[in-house]
């Protein structure tokens, strides 16, 4: 089973192979620029350029039509610059701008790697049993049902069920988790999950187009433009004209007032030089695009910028409460015993259990996790809804709730046991809240953020688990009934919703930030929502809003620093304060210094 993706390596190998040349072009173009200071050749200053900034130049003539781009302004302004006999100015301007676009591009594919080795998930060939063997087939066409077969190193292709074998597996890709898992038959795996050390076979549950890694890296893919960057559109759109007509007014302005042309040209190039908004258009694409990459490393799957605007600003949180802030399935939780060990209260109960299908009687079960010898049981009896009696190795075993056992003092999900006619014991069996939850809650509160629990379960269910978590619940709630309480928290500020059900589908589509739990959510619960935990880790929220925030801060950072420092330096050169350097470095300084402080969104 492959696990290439062609078109991938393809565009890597093209990716690697520009950013060589840009480097080689980066080197030359450097060592002409700093030799013919010395030189003083002319010549030399052209060639430099050329190798500099061929491709901004064609840029800028194959972009005839929409002319009022970066690469346009980089070249009527250098162009300027050798009309004035500049030539050092030019060549600088040009080196300079080359290696802020080199920086931003090397960091943006850095970011890309770090994300694609995350969402490198699915496989597009399975190895598929047929009549005759194993036969290699596309993915795509594998159907439910069909049995296909993962070798030790190799990715699951689709989500299913092992079916025969058993061995551990490398879930890291969509959990986060370093430490390899152990899968045995009956157990479900995953798309993306690599097997280690043996040979499984596994009976396919999904279709491609519906397997966790595909839906996952549809997740990825849409993407929604952020507030920020809708600026910055509108910012360059209406920007470039604006300066343009400007430099042209300021290189025109002696015919109407007289005045040295050569003095009011080169304050218009100069203008022109500093105009290029380049910091913005590059940095804040990459600010959001690493914040994305460094959410993605910690186990936060966001949709887009969009989403991550949104997280910045996240007033309050709802939680749904199975599945989300608990485990979301029954188990044995704690036991209770009066006249017997611990260990012959749990076998007593599980011969007495070993008819039933109920999870309650699964869970004591699993539990108990030995053999039952069914020759052992003996009169086995039912009682709907109450509980269940039977002769276990001779002994009478009566199991069940506290008014079947005749007990006055009942615990919520405790399962009375009497041996004999004599209580034994009780064992809890309780959805248990998961073990991070309370931390990632306080960790919220202490950002000030306010938590809630919107549930369908009941009231009773509910209320101690958001007592140890000491938040607001609202129970009972019907689908539509979640939907109107979020309303009325959204009015308080922007709120976002966790969930993992198919019920909760329409409240996190309805979220201002919907936010699924991608190991035991529903296929529906992924997609209406705009973040996904990987590992279903409640202490990833705490996490989301710390990036969420710091990528925002970044972001208005670059904005400030590359408005007002170009503002200041465009006036300056109007006025004939500033010189072509200063204007490189309002230009190309302040792009190097706004990638390097995007950056900073990728660091954790």
């Amino acid at each position: 089973m492959s696990c290439c993706h062609c078109g991938c390596n393809e565009e890597h190998n093209h990716s690697h192979n520009e950013h060589n040349l840009m480097i080689l072009r980066l080197i030359l173009g450097a060592i002409l620029f700093i030799s013919v200071l010395f030189i003083k050749n002319n010549y030399i200053f052209i060639l430099s350029y050329a190798i500099l900034g061929y491709d901004v130049v064609w840029s800028a003539l194959k972009n005839f039509k929409n002319i009022f781009n970066e690469s346009f302004l980089m070249t009527i302004a250098t162009f300027g610059a050798f009309i004035l006999g500049e030539f050092p100015e030019a060549c600088a301007v040009m080196l300079f701008y080359q290696i802020g676009e080199f920086l931003s591009d090397y960091a943006a594919d850095k970011s890309k790697k770090s994300i694609g080795e995350l969402i490198d998930l699915r496989s597009d060939t399975a190895s598929v049993l047929t009549e005759n063997g194993f036969v290699t087939k596309a993915s795509e066409n594998v159907k439910v049902g069909d049995i296909i077969r993962a070798l030790p190193g190799e990715k699951v292709a689709l989500d299913g069920i092992i079916s025969k074998g058993e061995g551990f597996f490398d879930t890291k890709s969509l959990t986060g988790e370093s430490v390899p898992k152990k899968f045995s038959e009956g157990d479900t795996v995953l798309s993306g999950f690599v097997c280690c050390n043996s040979v499984v076979e596994i009976t396919v549950t999904k279709e491609y187009s519906n397997s966790t890694a595909s839906k996952i890296l549809e997740l990825i893919n849409d993407e929604k433009q952020s507030n920020s960057e809708k600026f910055i559109t509108k910012f360059a759109r209406v920007y470039t004209p604006i300066v343009v007509i400007l430099a042209l007014l300021i290189a025109f302005l002696p015919l109407i007032f007289g005045g040295d042309y050569r003095v009011w040209f080169y304050r218009a190039i100069l203008f022109l030089v500093v105009s290029c908004p380049c910091a913005l258009v590059v940095s804040i694409p990459l600010s959001f695009f690493a914040g994305l990459g460094c959410a993605s490393l910690n186990g936060i799957l966001i949709k887009g910028a969009f989403a991550l605007e949104r997280a910045a600003k996240i007033k309050n949180f709802a939680f749904d409460k199975t599945g989300t802030l608990t485990d979301g399935f029954f188990a044995v939780r704690e036991i209770k015993s009066d006249s017997c060990t611990k260990e012959e209260l749990l076998k007593y109960a599980a011969y007495c259990e070993f008819y039933s299908s109920h999870p309650i009687a699964k869970a004591i079960k699993s539990h108990y996790g030995k053999d039952i010898d069914e020759s052992l049981i003996s009169e086995y009896a039912e009682v709907s809804g109450k509980g269940i009696s039977a002769y276990v190795n001779s002994h009478k075993v009566m199991l069940g709730s506290a008014d079947f056992l005749g007990i006055d003092d009942a615990e919520k999900g405790a399962v009375y046991i009497s041996i004999d006619g004599n209580f034994a014991g009780s064992i809890l069996v309780a959805d248990k809240l998961k073990d991070e939850a309370k931390s990632a809650v306080s960790s919220l509160k202490k950002r000030g953020i306010s938590a809630f629990i919107l549930t369908g379960d009941s009231a009773e269910n509910t209320k101690p688990i958001a007592e140890e978590l000491n938040i607001p619940f609202f129970a009972s709630l019907l689908p539509a009934d979640k939907v109107g309480k979020l309303n009325e928290l959204k009015r308080s500020g922007i709120t976002a919703f966790a969930g993992d059900g198919i019920n909760d589908a329409p409240v996190l589509s309805n979220a201002d930030v919907g936010i699924s739990m991608g190991n035991v959510g529903s296929d529906a619960a992924i997609e209406a929502s705009d973040i996904v935990l990987t590992s279903d880790n409640l202490e990833k929220l705490p996490k989301l809003s710390q990036i969420s925030k710091k990528t925002m801060r970044i972001v208005k950072e670059n904005i400030v620093l590359s408005i007002s420092v170009k503002v200041a330096v465009m006036l300056f050169g109007a006025l004939g304060l500033a010189s072509i350097w200063l204007a490189v470095f309002a230009d190309v300084g302040v792009l190097i210094l706004a990638v390097l402080n995007a950056l900073r969104a990728f660091l954790d």
